[in-house]
């Protein structure tokens, strides 16, 4: 993972202390409300529901041991609610039944960041120099800037991967920090880059999706996409470059985000984003575009062509941790093959939980963050400290948070594996989910945002407390599901094979289920928006609908058929009336009045 250097350390303190300051300012009355609000969300510091949200920057997922054990302490010491203001969310919620209220833990978003919900304002700037302690922050992660840049989990190990992307998105990184033209634009701004064949980073769902490309010559360069995104108007990204020299991709970017500044709207925020003028403009944007970036290169002189030193320089400090000498690879493989077919348990995570490497002998696996009881991404202070310990001993102290709210560990011996899933059975992180219905993606929702319709928690809980039958899982098959509390889309709903969507009728919550939507994959297929199957569903109808919906899938599909190609070869309508079937018959009469 990328080491820090003495200057970015220091950033990061100094950034610690600056907000210090303004905190304190603020509360001695130095600062308006209004004042303060711009300088705590350019730290990550929300204010939600009952309390605020910190969001903790984790660049491409990457993170190591000592860093987890910090997040573990600022949960276990700071993520606890003033008794008054708890007391106040379980009056809030009581009417609306089993009320998810988590506290003293960290929660994994879509983004690869962690997010806490209950850390008081007065203790911020506490929490901010403990996190700068071990080179954490809050930069980057909320405001109407270029937000974190995301990438694949498997970065830098994939067998499939042309170029490793992370060098790339950490110059971009560091010169998106405190850029004054990119610290005011319309709306926030996300970035993803993928240098695999297969693209798990979900770059037709973003501002600006990266691809990474070699072209006849074998000259390294990005494929760009611009316009993509969620929220009330889902977009897949339009390719505007098909090859763009690697070593441009920042007088490019530059180019984008100066037309969206120029024409971008700011009069209304839902119609602010940059999908919205690329969708209005058409190739009038892109043309646009390819004249601001022939100025800045021709007229300017390119100022901020990446030179092939600066490029290595930054590369270089992505180390590979100093591992083991394997004494004998090939015998390692071997006992793997023998102990799966002992132990069947085994054999099962070995095949949903552990995934290939570039390099021999070394797999990377993925702990399941997602069981009853517990929402998706979801970590309490001690499974941190046990992560932590788990990161150490497998995987040379790093490991990366996935874009599916779970953690990676990329650097485990194939002579330890049956060592680490039986640690990580003994905590509860070895669930064989992954890629499965239980392993879903979902926002915080009405129990914590204050922007939320509905909430996401319970209807997640319900739906895993359901299908617990492991043989079941398997015979469903790989299918994505997300959840959204609002339109805003941070469960990504629209890219679920099922999405379901919280919405607000006559102050009831209801949901609104969506079917074959894909985020780009290849067992997706290319990035589509789900489209709505039905009316609107109770929280109590939910579990039935989705279990109606898989019934229907198993009974019409064809042999070692997904449910993503059966939604797509069948069509919509036998899924429409096998919800509408499972509506119960209150909740039909009630959403009609609605």
């Amino acid at each position: 993972m990328y080491q820090y250097t003495d200057f970015d350390k220091a950033f990061v303190k100094q950034r610690a202390d600056q907000f210090r300051d303004q905190l304190q300012r603020w509360q001695a009355g130095k600062l308006t409300e209004d004042d303060f609000r711009p300088l705590r969300l350019q730290n990550g510091w929300y204010v939600q529901r009952y309390a605020p949200m910190l969001r903790v920057a984790v660049p491409y997922g990457e993170i190591n041991s000592a860093q987890i054990r910090v997040l573990a302490k600022v949960a276990r010491e700071y993520d606890e609610p003033e008794a008054e203001v708890f007391k106040q969310a379980l009056e809030g919620q009581g009417k609306l039944g089993t009320t998810y209220l988590p506290k003293n833990c960290a929660h994994f978003t879509t983004r690869t960041n962690v997010q806490f919900n209950w850390i008081p304002l007065s203790k911020s700037a506490d929490v901010m120099d403990l996190l700068a302690s071990v080179n954490l922050h809050g930069i980057q992660t909320s405001g109407n800037c270029i937000r974190n840049t995301t990438t694949d989990a498997l970065a830098g190990i994939a067998p499939d991967e042309i170029i490793d992307p992370r060098p790339y998105a950490e110059i971009l990184r560091q010169w998106t920090t405190l850029h004054p033209e990119f610290a005011f634009l319309p709306r926030k701004f996300k970035i993803a880059i993928t240098g695999a064949s297969e693209d798990r980073a979900a770059t037709g769902w973003h501002d600006v999706g990266l691809h990474m490309v070699k072209n006849e010559a074998g000259e390294i360069g990005f494929k760009v996409f611009v316009g993509g995104g969620m929220g009330r108007t889902p977009v897949i990204g339009t390719a505007i470059r098909e090859f763009l020299p690697w070593n441009q991709i920042m007088n490019y970017i530059e180019a984008i985000v100066r037309v969206y500044n120029e024409l971008g709207r700011r009069d209304n925020k839902y119609k602010a984003r940059i999908k919205i003028l690329v969708k209005a403009e058409g190739q009038a944007y892109i043309d646009a575009v390819e004249e601001e970036f022939r100025q800045i290169v021709e007229v300017d002189g390119g100022p901020h062509t990446v030179p092939q030193a600066e490029f290595d320089r930054v590369a270089a400090m992505f180390t590979t941790p100093a591992l083991p000498v394997v004494a004998d690879a090939a015998g390692d493989e071997q006992a793997l093959i023998a102990q799966t077919a002992k132990e069947p348990a085994f054999a099962r995570w070995i095949a949903r939980n552990v995934h290939a490497h570039r390099v021999a002998g070394l797999r990377a696996v993925t702990l399941s963050f997602k069981r009853v009881g517990q929402a998706p991404g979801d970590a309490q202070s001690e499974q941190l400290d046990a992560l932590a310990h788990l990161v150490d001993k497998f995987s040379a102290g790093e490991a990366r948070v996935t874009h599916d709210q779970n953690v990676m560990l990329p650097w485990v011996q194939v002579g330890q594996l049956h060592a680490l899933w039986t640690e990580a059975k003994a905590l509860g992180l070895a669930s064989t989910n992954v890629a499965l219905l239980t392993d879903m993606i979902a926002c915080p929702g009405g129990d914590f945002c204050a922007l939320a319709n509905a909430r996401s928690l319970p209807i997640a809980d319900a739906i895993t407390a359901r299908y617990q039958d492991l043989d079941e899982l398997d015979d469903i098959g790989e299918i994505d599901l997300h959840i959204s509390g609002c339109i805003n889309s941070c469960g990504h709903h629209h890219s679920g094979h099922i999405g379901i969507l919280g919405v607000d009728k006559d102050g009831k919550e209801w949901y609104q289920v969506t079917l074959g939507g894909s985020d780009g994959s290849t067992l997706s297929g290319q990035a589509v928006a789900g489209k709505v199957i039905g009316p609107s569903f109770s929280a109590a109808e939910v579990p039935d609908v989705i279990e109606a919906v898989l019934s229907t899938y198993r009974d019409l599909r064809q042999p070692g058929e997904h449910f993503i190609d059966a939604v797509r070869r069948i069509g919509l309508d036998p899924f429409k009336e096998a919800g509408k079937a499972a509506r119960h018959p209150v909740e039909a009469e009630e959403e009609a009045l609605a």
